[in-house]
């Protein structure tokens, strides 16, 4: 698919999306450049689809565009960096001769909104001298650290967690085996205000954690959290100094939880009935310090919540637009809206965006 390095096109094409219900969603899919303008990337059949907006606070994009990647599973772990810099991590599958099919995890990296990608890179998996131990690796998740390298985390053959990390001068460490067994689904990973990493993955009666005692330090095990979690459903956001809150939907009755360090039990969210991850953002609202939720609710359609930071008992969810597929994302834009994006069954992609005065009114939809 290219050497390391090497620059990829896209092709402008109405390219459908890809109906894999054994896939967890795409999280984290909304996100603003250097430059203000967001960028939305969601997989597809053959590659990556993204559409771009035109100018920061729209209206108008550019896209959907495709990026090639042939082999690669309808699923993507995306991150961004205090660079804007947005990396692409997901799991390549290339038939071989003779019938076997070799997994790689691959990493794709674009610099400016709007720009080309660079060519996909393999990062391999935990067992590169075995290709049946190698089919069992996990769909990955990524972070950037506070220095700006990229970490990626897969579920292993055993169900325990390996991660690898790429160091300041570009290159990669090997992959370090973080034990654990028991986990369901692709581990997150996210790091505090601070540069601290936290992981954690799902199992069938809790949410096991790995931390930092400082930068740049190996992970160590820390106290998992009481609750089932479905698959691909857990994310984080930072909500103090110091502080991440995780939030995941149960396995269940699909309704959303949250839990930090110093809660004696996880608070329940609601909104039972839900699929996907759900999209956390933190922003001020008529200044004050707010995080708001969205997700996809029991009638397949966006439902968003708003509530003071750190205060989960105040919530109330509220639907909009119309049935979507996979699961919504939020960002601010350029002039500081909030923005709420999904994606129709027709591969459309759908925003509204925060109205212009007090509260989080939101805009009609647009479909891109």
């Amino acid at each position: 698919m290219g050497a390391e390095g090497g620059k990829r096109g896209a092709a402008r094409v109405p390219a459908p999306l890809p109906a894999d219900p054994s896939l967890p969603p795409t999280a984290g899919w909304l996100l603003r450049g250097k430059d203000g303008r967001l960028s939305a990337y969601t997989p597809a059949a053959g590659g990556v689809l993204r559409w771009t907006e035109k100018r920061p606070g729209g209206p108008g994009w550019t896209g959907p565009e495709l990026f090639p990647a042939p082999g690669l599973l309808p699923y993507l772990a995306i991150a961004q960096g205090a660079d804007g810099y947005v990396q692409l991590v997901g799991l390549r599958r290339t038939p071989m001769a003779g019938g076997e099919v070799a997994t790689d995890v691959v990493q794709a990296i674009q610099y400016q909104s709007g720009r080309p990608m660079r060519d996909w890179y393999a990062l391999g998996t935990p067992y590169a001298q075995d290709r049946a131990l190698a089919a069992t690796t996990g769909l990955p998740s990524a972070v950037v650290d506070a220095e700006g390298s990229l970490h990626v985390f897969v579920r292993n053959s055993g169900g325990g967690v390996c991660g690898r990390a790429q160091v300041p001068n570009g290159r990669w460490n090997k992959w370090a085996d973080l034990k654990g067994s028991g986990t369901l689904g692709p581990p997150a990973a996210a790091v505090t205000d601070h540069g601290l990493m936290e992981v954690l993955a799902p199992t069938e009666e809790a949410v096991l954690r790995w931390d930092q005692e400082a930068r740049g330090v190996k992970f160590r095990r820390a106290a998992g959290i009481a609750s089932s979690a479905a698959d691909g459903c857990v994310c984080s956001e930072r909500t103090g100094p110091e502080r991440l809150t995780h939030f995941w939907r149960d396995a269940a009755k699909g309704a959303v939880h949250a839990w930090r360090e110093g809660m004696a039990a996880p608070a329940l969210l609601g909104s039972e009935g839900g699929s996907g991850p759900p999209a956390v953002l933190r922003t001020p609202v008529d200044g004050q310090d707010c995080t708001i939720l969205a997700q996809r609710g029991a009638d397949g359609r966006p439902v968003l919540a708003a509530y003071p930071t750190e205060k989960e008992s105040a919530l109330d969810w509220a639907p909009t637009g119309e049935p979507c597929v996979g699961a919504p994302a939020l960002a601010v834009d350029g002039t500081g809206r909030v923005v709420l994006a999904a994606l129709g069954a027709d591969g459309t992609l759908r925003v509204t965006r925060q109205e212009s005065g007090s509260g989080l009114a939101m805009e009609a939809w647009t479909r891109v």
